[in-house]
């Protein structure tokens, strides 16, 4: 079975960071989330995924590579304008050929990966096969409404009124015949092909569409608080181990991943917390669920919760809480008043004042 991954969205909720870098490859506890979907492909023992990209295909290209570093055999596909979900599939059409497929989309993460929702498609092969999961607030979501036994009978985008709580979470299994979906529809009101239109359409044709629910914790990685929620969860899970150098001044408690390179002078360092190579910590406390970059500075400043970016240099901010910060972003404040909530875009520079 193929896989294909799309990639080539704009990441409107994630600006400013988006304005500089592609949404697929902001870290999850220091790896691109990206990555995280490429591994769990190869789990599935997917072989050849084709990577849907658009305005930042030479990043992801870079980063990727030829797949190799994942098991895979990986093939760039260029769609020159983010023209809905079913247009992808649509550019895509050579790569696939007439094979079944698994669709994952490139900004999402789910703990434990496909390779049970995989087996299941390969072992009852369907027209579409949908993962679900329940969700509080469906009307955020495309929804599905299924029949005890799974079987399909309305997909909605983003209904006023869900008649279901089950939320797509950007995974599907199609065989060839959703070729013949797509080029059916028509643009949706905000200017796109829809997925949702197309799978409704082998519903209303007759095709045979089944849901799969899953509880995994699943995040949409689409906006800031989603990716300090997915850092957390997976940093939750993290393995201390300790490559860098930790000065006798220091103390290091709990899960911590100090990569080599990395330096902690006078600092506190509380778990569950990932360091990057060539950043060094001084005089700092770094609390629990905090992801730190490569060649970081942080001197002075307490920070909990939050996700530094490559390069980041954050001098004598006093606390910082759930914040995320950018590439090479620079924070500096003359006291310590209160705790501050930043998002900061990468080549970003701020002067805190009381």
């Amino acid at each position: 079975m193929k896989a294909l991954v799309l990639a080539g969205g704009t990441g409107s909720r994630l600006r400013p960071f988006t304005h500089t870098g592609t949404k697929q490859l902001l870290p999850i506890a220091n790896k691109p989330v990206l990555f995280y979907v490429l591994e769990s492909l190869a789990a599935a023992g997917v072989r050849e995924a084709g990577i849907v990209v658009g305005s930042y295909a030479d990043d992801i290209r870079l980063a990727a590579g030829d797949g190799s570093a994942f098991g895979l055999d990986l093939t760039y596909i260029r769609q020159d304008s983010p023209l809905g979900l079913a247009h992808a599939v649509s550019v895509a059409r050579g790569f696939l050929a007439d094979d079944d497929f698994l669709l994952h989309l490139g900004d999402n993460y789910l703990d434990g990966g496909v390779t049970d929702f995989a087996a299941r498609a390969a072992a009852e092969p369907a027209a579409a096969r949908l993962l679900v999961t329940p969700v509080p607030d469906p009307s955020a979501f495309g929804v599905v409404e299924a029949d005890p036994a799974g079987r399909v009978h309305r997909v909605e985008e983003k209904p006023d009124r869900p008649r279901s709580d089950l939320a797509l979470i950007g995974v599907y299994a199609f065989g060839p015949v959703v070729h013949e979906a797509v080029a059916a529809i028509r643009p949706s009101a905000r200017g796109e092909l829809e997925l949702t239109h197309a799978v409704q359409w082998l519903v209303d044709h007759g095709h045979d569409v089944r849901a799969d629910v899953t509880t995994s914790v699943w995040r949409d990685t689409g906006s800031v608080d989603d990716m300090l929620e997915a850092n957390r969860h997976v940093l939750d899970r993290l393995d201390g181990r300790l490559d860098g150098k930790i000065d006798p001044d220091s103390a290091v408690v709990g899960r911590v991943r100090l990569h080599e390179g990395a330096v902690v002078r006078g600092s506190r360092i509380t778990g569950p917390v990932v360091i990057g190579p060539g950043t060094v910590i001084s005089d700092a406390v770094i609390g629990p669920y905090t992801s730190i970059g490569a060649n970081c500075r942080v001197h002075d400043s307490s920070i909990e919760g939050s996700v530094l970016l490559d390069g980041a240099d954050v001098d004598r901010a006093g606390r910082i809480e759930r914040s995320f910060i950018g590439r090479d972003a620079v924070v500096t404040v003359p006291r310590h008043p209160y705790a501050h909530r930043l998002v900061l875009g990468d080549h970003s520079k701020v002067h805190l004042h009381p």
